[in-house]
């Protein structure tokens, strides 16, 4: 999958132990060690997901009947157990609760004390551990649970580049996660619920990256509005500068078949189209018949819409209402990160070089979607691989006593010469920070010659 083009392997958490997670991420790291190319891992936290506990047998339920919730362990015979205790202190009358991925809901008729009465609206088979959505109900419980902090810890041993933060509602959560891991791996927040979305700008302030998960999220809102959703969330996320992965369901079919459907090869190209930096594969690789088959399609459709010439001018965004002026980084910054693209559609350049130390201006310059590769040259090993997960994004690791700027410039022409990118004598344009080892400090742009 690494040689098809698999750039980040995801870990989900909330499935399996850690002995199996550690040896999949040791294979993960052997096959990449192997394939000569860094492959870095995001490590996925369960989050505070709400699901149904554990039923003796399925429970048939139909529309106008009345049924009990009550917190697993405390529950009574009839009573649905459910593994949030705060459930019905959280529910008001008139709330919907949706289990089983939206399939089945339910109304809240009456909340008192720890159980909550409610009335089917529309029926089907409840099987143990089916999910359980809240659509517009403040839940006290934060992002973090007891659980999700011994996965951190897990994830912090294992030196997981990206950590994934689910059900993010706010800026706190993130800030929340980003104090504990001090700077060790990058913070991926999935925006999978109403609020998140009405709080996104404070969110893409303080995070390093969005996911657009699109499972949860369709059960959060009307499944109509989630292809705008994810438009929005796309391009707000390349107008703060932080990456976004758009997620689920990409190429479902290919559990099953060899081949993905016209709709999900669309559904993949137009996200592609939308600006997102990239697209990610759940159950097709992870449980599939075909992951191998599913990565080179995925990669297929992707190559297809850069050597279209479609995303030559940009990503084709939609006006919204609530559109900042560029922001999550200085004005400067942005002015040089955009000053850079336009001099290499005007130069016909062969590359950008960014000379970063934290990666983030080859984030930056990633979230305008140049036409040409961004040699990115850093000397930090973490940075060097989390790069790896970034759009556009070669990177290459500079000795970490090679910190001037013509050490690095020759670190970066060796490179691009040496990958085929650009050949001696073309313009490649040069984006760059003074001094190097000051975050937030890109300020400069040069053309240079190979």
């Amino acid at each position: 999958m690494i040689r098809a083009g698999m750039n980040v392997a995801r870990i989900n958490l909330s499935h399996g132990e850690p002995e199996a997670h550690r040896q999949r991420i040791e294979e993960v790291r052997k096959a990449a060690e192997a394939v000569g190319r860094p492959v870095p891992v995001l490590m996925d936290l369960p989050g505070p997901k709400i699901r149904v506990g554990h039923l003796d047998e399925p429970i048939l339920l139909t529309p106008g009947q009345t049924v009990r919730l009550a917190p697993e362990g405390g529950h009574s015979q009839g009573e649905i157990p459910t593994t949030y205790r705060f459930l019905a202190q959280d529910l008001r009358e008139g709330d919907r609760v949706l289990l089983d991925d939206g399939v089945l809901e339910m109304v809240c008729i009456r909340a008192d004390g720890d159980r909550a009465e409610m009335e089917v609206t529309h029926g089907g088979l409840l099987r143990s551990q089916k999910g359980i959505n809240l659509p517009g109900v403040k839940v006290r419980e934060g992002s973090l649970t007891p659980r999700d902090l011994k996965n951190l810890e897990f994830a912090l041993e294992m030196e997981a580049e990206f950590i994934g933060l689910s059900f993010v509602r706010g800026a706190q959560d993130v800030t929340d996660l980003k104090s504990r891991i001090s700077g060790r791996a990058r913070v991926v927040s999935k925006i999978e619920k109403a609020e998140a979305l009405e709080a996104i700008h404070e969110i893409l302030e303080v995070t390093d990256a969005v996911m657009v998960a699109r499972g949860d999220l369709g059960v959060e809102l009307p499944f109509e509005e989630v292809p705008l959703a994810q438009k929005r969330i796309i391009q707000l996320a390349n107008r703060y500068g932080r990456g976004v992965i758009t997620a689920t369901q990409m190429l479902e079919s290919m559990i099953e078949g060899s081949r993905p459907t016209r709709a999900e090869a669309s559904d993949v190209a137009n996200a592609i189209l939308d600006g997102t930096g990239a697209v990610m594969l759940s159950g097709e690789t992870a449980v599939g018949n075909h992951p191998l088959k599913s990565v080179e399609a995925l990669v297929r459709i992707a190559r297809e819409i850069d050597d279209s010439g479609a995303l030559a001018d940009g990503p084709r965004y939609l006006p919204i209402e609530d559109l900042p002026e560029k922001s999550g980084a200085s004005l400067k910054e942005h002015a040089v990160a955009s000053a850079s693209v336009e001099a290499v559609r005007t130069l016909r350049a062969s590359a950008i070089i960014a000379l970063t130390r934290s990666g983030f201006t080859a984030q930056l310059l990633a979230s305008y979607r140049p036409t040409v590769p961004i040699i990115a040259v850093c000397t930090e090993a973490l940075v060097y691989r989390q790069l790896w997960g970034v759009w556009g994004v070669q990177p290459f690791l500079a000795d970490s006593d090679e910190v001037t700027y013509d050490q690095l410039l020759k670190v970066a022409r060796n490179a691009t010469i040496s990958t085929g990118v650009g050949e001696p004598g073309e313009s490649v344009v040069v984006t760059a920070g003074s001094p190097f080892h000051t975050a937030g400090s890109t300020n400069t742009m040069r053309v240079e010659r190979l």
